[in-house]
């Protein structure tokens, strides 16, 4: 198997386009394809403003949303370039291009069957009629701007094909249609209005003309869309006009190798197997629809990735950076697919002006200082309306305007999330180039905390800053120590130390870092009636010694975001104490309806259970209570359905999983960590810290031999897999060195493959 550098590996895979065979035949798709989702009922809840039901493809840029009805079946189209640029919500966010719409009452008489497979990533549906079968094949071309449909009918039948422009919502488009050379197409444009932050222009142009598609018997008709805005090109509309009017059945055998070789190449950077494939395949579908909605060299997917099928998503459908925005790729950095995350940062760089402009004015600090939502291009996503009138209006209150108001939510820790994938990709991959890249950010959340903490007592404070989401009425404007905070502020300090230390730059610089890091207040914790020590939301109201304490809480969700999940800043390595008291507030979350163990539908599936692996949770609970949470609300496309949810929930399976195989957020590569000794499990080219590639299995209770890939040459520090027994460590010049203890150490050389294996 091929390995790929996690900064390259979108590069390698490119290579492979044009290196495959001559077959369209990729086994390990077809092996992947067993992880099919099945639909046997027409989806209910398309369309929606949140999470749709339905068949689902995508290419990491445009997705396809496939409705069946009465009337026949819609491919409703999305794309995570084309916005309704407006620094205002709800009115601005992601926009609705438009549908292609295949009538016929016919369909409505038949037996519906469909499959959203996850190999080959393509959707498949068969229609059973009275006196036919119409089969049709959707995908979106992985390497390219383009939808193909594919239908087959064993008699003669005819459809009606049109594009369904979209109703406009909070804002007025302009639509157009018309045919070209045989094409038809349809345009939608935000324009002319200056209140927009850049003009939105998206063309869809298809092989056929709009009208009656009759389809002959046992030959194929190929519908073949092309997608471009004008993010893509200056030339859009007659981009995608081009592009349809000559297609070739050659074109298009063509484009199913490159698309078949990509999602080869992709299946192909890591490999699980813990023989439960109904937990698998949640496992692969999940990493097939986070490869849907996102990919390198394009735009960011928003809360619902590029699966929209109506014009007003819910919270517009931007990046929230208190978690939602953040937590989809939280499994691609252990599951070696770094290229999804690619396209994370730049939204987030290219709000560095505002962001220091924002503390600047309204704190009075240096660094960035950043709004809950954003999009592309600097937009301010959670602009409210801008008038008292206005917000009473819209929502019933007028802005409180704490530090920034309703745009801000009272968190002072927006930008420092915006960070933690930062981070994690940073310590995934110790890549000098992407350090050089993200440290001007991470140096502007450090400068923030340095001028923002206020030193009391010998401790460093974080004041006036939410626990979570603030707005009129809560009444906690002057929250002391956030849990979530502390976390951050710990993770930016040593991320800045970290990385100007690998760069050599800023050395004057540190030991303010290292002040605040030694001297900022520990996570609060109170004892609570019985006596136990538990942990608090935030230590207590108001900055003086006189302000009421806040009573113990518990472990939650938004606490691992600060702590655990993805800060990685506490653990059962690094400060055993408090990690103790985490799990000892997990252990009291089974409150007697279940509701506390995540088994709700709130927010933060992607967090609990991964959370819990980290901790020492019980393995055997953790799949238990992941499986009904599963069961209590999901859809046949295997998405898990939450009050939020969207995009943010395809992390929830794969990051548990590797989490419970293999864990290296503390620095040290732990095997099996959180893993029920009597189940056989195996895995491939997991991705640790220090820029690992690692691949291990479990039988018998008992640790098979590991091989490790070093792709920086890092000093390796691993807790022994075999206690009490020495090691043996096999360097790929032919070295050996047998280690003792229950932590061993071994220096490594860059791209070195080892083998590790008990000593006889």
């Amino acid at each position: 198997m091929a390995l790929f550098h996690p900064l390259i590996d979108y590069i390698a895979l490119a290579v492979l386009l044009f290196c495959s065979c001559s077959t369209h035949r990729h086994p390990i798709l077809d092996e992947l394809d067993v992880y099919k989702a099945e639909f046997t009922e027409w989806p209910a809840h398309v369309p929606t403003d949140k999470t749709a039901d339905a068949p689902l493809a995508g290419n990491g840029d445009i997705g396809l949303t496939m409705k069946t009805a009465e009337d026949g079946i819609t491919f409703f189209i999305g794309k995570n370039d084309f916005w309704r640029a407006l620094q205002s919500y709800p009115e601005g966010g992601l926009a609705l291009p438009g549908a292609l719409v295949l009538s016929s009452d016919i369909i409505s008489t038949g037996v519906y069957h469909a499959e959203q497979l996850p190999g080959s990533a393509e959707i498949r549906a068969t229609y059973t009629l009275p006196e036919n079968e119409l089969s049709v094949t959707a995908w979106v071309s992985a390497t390219d701007n383009k939808i193909v449909v594919e239908l087959n009918s064993k008699k003669k039948m005819l459809l009606n094909l049109a594009f369904l422009p979209t109703e406009d919502g909070p804002l007025a488009s302009v639509i157009s249609q018309g045919t070209d050379g045989g094409c038809s197409w349809m345009t939608r444009s935000f324009c002319d209005n200056p209140r927009l932050q850049w003009d939105s222009h998206i063309a869809l142009a298809l092989n056929h003309t709009t009208g009656t598609l009759t389809l002959k018997p046992g030959k194929k008709e190929t519908l073949v869309l092309a997608v471009y805005t004008n993010i893509d090109t200056a030339d859009w509309k007659q981009k995608a006009i081009s592009e349809v009017q000559n297609c070739l059945d050659k074109d298009m055998d063509a484009l199913k190798k490159e698309h078949r070789s990509w999602w080869s190449a992709f299946w192909n950077l890591s490999h699980i197997d813990i023989g439960d494939e109904w937990m698998e395949r949640y496992y692969y579908q999940s990493q097939y629809l986070l490869a849907c909605s996102s990919r390198a060299g394009k735009i960011a997917p928003g809360l619902w990735g590029p699966f929209i099928c109506s014009e007003e998503t819910a919270w517009a459908g931007d990046y929230h950076l208190n978690y939602n925005y953040q937590s989809p790729y939280w499994g691609c950095f252990s599951s070696n697919h770094i290229s999804l995350t690619e396209n994370y940062d730049q939204p987030i760089l290219d709000y560095m002006k505002k962001g220091r402009a924002y503390a600047r004015e309204l704190l009075n600090c240096r660094g960035l200082y950043y709004p809950v939502g954003i999009g592309p291009f600097g937009l301010s996503s959670a602009a409210w309306p801008d008038t008292d009138e206005k917000m009473k209006e819209q929502y019933g209150y007028s802005d409180h305007m704490l530090d920034g108001g309703n745009m801000f939510w009272g968190q002072k820790s927006n930008a420092s999330f915006g960070a933690v994938n930062m981070m994690m990709r940073f310590y995934a991959t110790w890549d000098e180039e992407y350090a050089r890249k993200i440290y001007p950010y991470i140096l502007g959340c450090a400068e923030f905390w340095e001028d923002y903490l206020v030193l009391r007592d010998g401790k460093y404070e974080s004041v006036n800053d939410c626990f979570n989401e603030e707005w009129p009425g809560r009444g906690r404007d002057n929250d002391v120590n956030p849990v979530c905070s502390l976390g951050l502020i710990r993770m930016v300090m040593r991320g800045a130390l970290d990385i100007s230390s690998i760069l050599d730059v800023d050395g004057n610089r540190r030991s303010r870092w290292h002040d605040i890091l030694d001297n900022l207040s520990d996570y609060p914790v109170g004892n609570t009636e019985d006596g136990r020590l538990s942990l608090k939301n935030f230590d207590r109201k108001g900055i003086d010694s006189k302000s009421e304490d806040f009573k113990p809480t518990g472990l939650n969700r938004i606490h691992m975001h600060g702590v655990l999940i993805p800060p990685m800043v506490a653990g059962p390595l690094t400060d055993a104490g408090f990690s103790r008291i985490m799990l000892d507030d997990m252990n009291h979350w089974n409150a007697p309806d279940g509701s506390d163990w995540g088994r709700s539908m709130g927010n933060g599936v992607e967090t609990v259970y991964a959370g819990a692996a980290r901790l020492g949770f019980s393995p055997e609970k953790i799949l238990q209570y992941l499986r009904e949470r599963i069961e209590m609300g999901s859809y046949p496309n295997c998405y898990i359905v939450a009050a939020g949810g969207g995009i943010e929930t395809l992390a929830a399976v794969p990051f548990t999983i590797n989490e419970m195989l293999m864990q290296s957020f503390e620095g040290t590569l732990r095997l099996f960590p959180c893993w029920e000794r009597s189940k056989d499990a195996s895995f491939r080219h997991l991705r640790a810290n220090g820029a690992f590639l690692v691949s291990s299995s479990i039988e018998n209770g008992t640790i098979g031999e590991v091989e490790l890939l070093s792709e920086q040459g890092r000093l390796c520090r691993m807790e022994n897999p075999w206690p009490g027994q020495t090691i043996l460590v096999r360097h790929s010049d032919g070295r050996t060195e047998k280690l003792q203890g229950d932590f061993v150490e071994f220096p490594t050389q860059k791209n070195e493959k080892l083998r590790i294996t008990k000593s006889l």
